[in-house]
């Protein structure tokens, strides 16, 4: 089993002008990709609803299955660029609150219910009263992130969990996957921008961890892996207890 853990970076103020520009030119292009992608995104799903009640062919179904398939995955990138958005905004203004876990892992789950069901993954999640201390809005991200990958990294007849435990004064947050793993090669490229745990899941952007990374880093939480490769994966995220 191998670990990694992610720590916050050495501040570092030369040429923190430029920085802050390029940063802002960033979430400019994010921001017009939010709002220019998401409308004709939604028309072109709604198109695909109303056609979809009128295939009756093989072939036809087929066709039809592939693009849907496609708009689900632009959808998710949308999500994800929409999501890195949020997350510079909020990197100027965090504001810590007492967040309760229950009903944040019911609703991640939920929403990652029907990709998993589509794949054959079976997904389940730990019912807690357990609270952090932490940014609702970030945390939130980390843990779409991390559900996501986790289900895109399983293989049919596999299980995603996301649960918790007391940890010391720390809650450590656990998804949980019996997916791909990761390989002892990969562990410290993982929360790079652009990186991709497999190149035969090659379809996304790569920017979900390094999501993870940073929401973390911002929060002053702590984030470690444990993978075995064809044996599945665990990613806990340590949040101060409320």
């Amino acid at each position: 089993m191998s670990a990694l853990r992610t720590l916050a970076p050495t501040p570092d103020n030369h040429g923190a002008l430029n920085l802050r520009r390029t940063s802002d030119f960033h979430a400019a292009l994010l921001a017009m990709a939010g709002h220019d992608l998401r409308q004709p995104l939604q028309v072109i799903q709604t198109a695909y609803e109303w056609l979809g009640s009128r295939v009756a062919h093989t072939a036809e179904k087929v066709q039809f299955e592939r693009g849907e398939r496609a708009i689900g995955r632009l959808a998710e990138q949308l999500d994800r660029l929409i999501g890195a958005l949020r997350l510079y905004e909020h990197s100027q203004r965090i504001e810590l609150s007492l967040v309760p876990l229950g009903p944040l892992f019911w609703r991640i789950a939920s929403e990652n219910e029907h990709a998993a069901r589509e794949k054959g993954v079976e997904m389940r999640f730990h019912t807690t009263r357990g609270v952090v201390v932490s940014n609702p809005v970030l945390l939130d991200g980390i843990l779409r992130n991390l559900m996501r990958n986790a289900v895109k990294y399983t293989e049919p007849g596999g299980c995603v969990l996301i649960g918790c435990r007391r940890s010391g004064e720390n809650v450590r947050i656990d998804v949980y996957d019996t997916g791909v793993g990761i390989t002892p090669e990969h562990l410290p490229q993982i929360f790079e921008a652009f990186h991709r745990l497999d190149s035969t899941h090659a379809d996304g952007l790569g920017i979900g961890l390094f999501v993870v990374r940073r929401a973390v880093e911002l929060l002053g939480h702590r984030v470690e892996v444990h993978s075995r490769p064809g044996r599945g994966s665990r990613f806990s995220v340590f949040a101060h207890a409320g």
